[in-house]
């Protein structure tokens, strides 16, 4: 489950922004699956959902894109670009494009990820923090290093390595660590510290060969399998990255298709094909030719709409976010798909008899029907603004105003509206009628 996410000097957000999936304090209704634990003594409690405001450009896709590249850099093990350049994500790729394009200065990129996860009974809050430094935009040939890089587990310092490395309480993860370094850890700790690279991350090479590949497996694992990220609402092929396709040449998932059905397809089946030049699963239209008595396939591409095909790309990721209590992140989840089938989903994350593992949905969009205080408490209703001037995003949650004084956000108030005459700000006015009037005058100066 995530809990919170930091990013700073990256793109729009020049100052370091937090995005929480903590409860805020002294919020009180909709308690909706929350995650109630404690570790070490500490109770977390921890969101299902969350949703983001704002206008265009604003920057409310960039927050998503931050947890993309910290994903993909964890995931691939250093701060170098690349070669996998199909991502919808350019960023995660070419890391060059990720500094703020007003800087000449460049200054260090600052993520930070907080998120709870158990394995064999054992709970853990994983604090992973990387600071990198990437030149200026566009700025490819410069030479990129980690200029930070630490790791707190149960609010313990596991390692934090900045010009030298400081290896910490290794007792927090005790029955993780390999045979050699639970007997000596302080005699490899020099080891350690001469595998630094400048663009490798240490979690993912020497800590992992040195001291706990096990511990680092179930870092990976959220991150490839828990932790998905859905960049870009034309991004179709979802399935390719985070669902394993079937061994087979042409098959039907039950549970998709059925879903299907509820949204509105009728006609056909919808199944996935996997060919020898293209391992890869597609989504096709499968239909039954009447004539020849067999099965025929279709590239969805061709035949169903752009909405039905992101619903199907789409749903499976649902199942898995609810079977596993993985955390769902999607860029305009509601582009093309009807509120109502955005409803229901919605409704699966924030019942408690099903969403028995905790399981997260976290999406951005231009729908105010979802600004609802019967629907979204405020803690999981976020905004981002974009200064004017300076371009540059800040992000905030509507808890923040608090609940006196002029500002004030009551329980059951009536956010929408509230919303349109620019009390929670995020929101801009926009008149194309001058641009038209100038098209005018100029025809008539012809």
């Amino acid at each position: 489950m995530l809990l919170e996410f930091k990013t700073k000097n990256y793109k729009s957000f020049v100052e370091e922004s937090s995005f929480s999936m903590v409860a805020a304090p002294k919020q009180k209704g909709l308690d909706y699956s929350l995650m109630k634990t404690k570790v070490k003594g500490k109770e977390i409690r921890g969101l299902s959902s969350s949703v983001i405001y704002g206008p265009n450009a604003a920057g409310k896709t960039n927050i998503i894109g931050a947890m993309d590249v910290l994903r993909s850099i964890v995931l691939r093990g250093n701060i170098r670009n690349s070669e996998e350049k199909s991502s919808p994500n350019p960023a995660a790729a070419s890391l060059e494009l990720i500094p703020n394009n007003n800087e000449t200065e460049g200054k260090p990129v600052c993520f930070s990820i907080d998120f709870y996860e158990e394995s064999a009974g054992d709970k853990f809050r994983i604090l992973y923090e990387l600071e990198i430094d990437l030149g200026v935009f566009l700025d490819e040939e410069y030479p990129r290093k980690i200029v930070s890089e630490n790791l707190f587990v149960n609010g313990e310092s596991v390692f934090q390595r900045a010009d030298d490395l400081y290896i910490g309480n290794m007792k927090v993860m005790k029955k993780y660590l390999s045979d050699v370094t639970e007997q000596n850890i302080e005699s490899v700790s020099e080891i350690a510290k001469n595998s630094l690279s400048q663009d490798e991350l240490f979690l993912t090479n020497g800590f992992k060969l040195i001291f706990s590949q096990k511990f680092v497996k179930l870092i990976i694992d959220w991150f490839t399998n828990k932790f998905m990220v859905i960049y870009r609402a034309n991004s179709m092929q979802l399935i390719k990255r985070f669902v394993d396709p079937k061994k087979k040449a042409v098959y039907v998932e039950k549970t998709t298709d059925k879903a299907a059905k509820l949204f509105g397809i009728n006609s056909n089946a919808i199944g996935y094909v996997v060919s020898e030049d293209e391992p890869d699963a597609k989504l096709y239209s499968i239909f039954q030719d009447m004539k020849n008595k067999k099965n025929a396939a279709i590239a969805a591409e061709i035949f169903e709409s752009y909405g039905t095909i992101r619903f199907i790309n789409m749903f499976p990721l649902v199942i898995k976010a609810i079977q596993t209590g993985g955390t769902l992140v999607v860029d305009e989840f509601d582009a093309s798909i009807h509120p109502m089938a955005l409803m229901s989903i919605i409704n699966v994350f924030h019942n408690d008899d099903i969403n028995i593992h905790h399981a997260q949905l976290i999406f951005n969009t231009h729908n105010p029907i979802f600004l609802n205080s019967n629907l979204f408490r405020r803690d999981e209703i976020k905004f981002v603004e974009r200064d004017d001037d300076s371009h540059q995003s800040i992000l905030y949650a509507l808890s923040d105003f608090g609940t006196t004084g002029d500002k004030g956000v009551r329980k059951h108030e009536d956010y929408m509206g509230k919303y349109f005459v620019s009390q929670y700000g995020a929101i801009k006015d926009i008149d194309f009628t001058p641009i038209f009037e100038e098209i005018l005058e100029r025809e008539g100066e012809v």
